[in-house]
């Protein structure tokens, strides 16, 4: 467990440039600042918390009741942006006017090398509309919504965390929690979506048991069965997917 404490810190610290000019400034604010509750604020809160961190009994409290998932978070508290933004700030305004740009641009150069070109990392991508969700979610979405009502539609898991974050109107039977393997849960239905060759037998009743009006699934997806035959129509298509309206759910526009 402590092991794991440790591990979770450097794995958060980065390059640990960042972390490094962090606690540089801490130690900087406790000699220079003044103010007693900028200290309070920016010093003696942060060090509480990393004294927190790294208490043995407090970690295996935690870890025995949340895991090791939620015990990172505990560093997320730590005001490191706008300490370090404050520091800056307050160095710059007791130097020469003349040292201030080379202050500046040093510091500026510490910040960039002290990370890595995001999307270098494959869990980021750019944006593709100011959602931040893939279009093909937008789209569907935006089909699929009845005015007055909310509507329920089963997705494929690439699309899953997404729909939440763009309608609320957009209701799903299942969400992120099976996306998590430690929670281990395991819904029929969504292992009947995930199949390399959907069996319409299996998934229809399924979906219908959970109130579903619409079945997205991606268009390249083999299908055992003819949708038209389970009471499937096709909806529309876009992006790649194909959506299939579940006629045996009624779907009334509520005014």
């Amino acid at each position: 467990m402590w092991n794991d404490v440790i591990t979770l810190f450097r794995e958060y610290m980065g390059t640990g440039l960042i972390v490094i000019l962090y606690l540089l400034c801490l130690v900087y604010l406790y000699l220079k600042e003044e103010k007693k509750y900028i200290r309070l604020l920016f010093v003696g809160v942060p060090v509480c918390l990393l004294l927190l961190y790294f208490n043995p009994l407090f970690a295996e409290i935690v870890y025995r009741f949340a895991g090791d998932e939620i015990y990172y978070r505990i560093l997320w508290l730590l005001p490191m942006t706008i300490c370090i933004a404050y520091t800056i700030c307050h160095i710059c305004a007791r130097i020469d006017e003349k040292k201030q740009m080379t202050f500046l641009v040093t510091i500026a150069l510490v910040l960039v090398l002290s990370g890595k070109y995001i999307y270098s990392n494959p869990n980021f991508g750019k944006a593709e509309n100011k959602y931040h969700v893939p279009d093909s979610v937008v789209n569907i979405c935006d089909s699929i919504i009845v005015p007055g009502r909310e509507v329920m539609a089963v997705f494929p898991r690439e699309l899953l965390q997404y729909v939440r974050q763009y309608s609320a109107f957009v209701c799903m039977p299942y969400g992120r929690e099976v996306l998590v393997e430690r929670w281990n849960w395991n819904i029929e239905l969504e292992t009947a979506m995930e199949r390399e060759v959907v069996d319409l037998e299996e998934l229809v009743p399924l979906a219908c048991e959970s109130g579903c009006h619409y079945i997205i699934l991606p268009e390249n997806k083999e299908l055992r069965g003819n949708p038209p035959e389970y009471g499937l129509e096709i909806f529309g298509q876009t992006d790649g997917y194909i959506i299939y309206r579940n006629t045996s759910q009624v779907l009334e526009i509520i005014y």
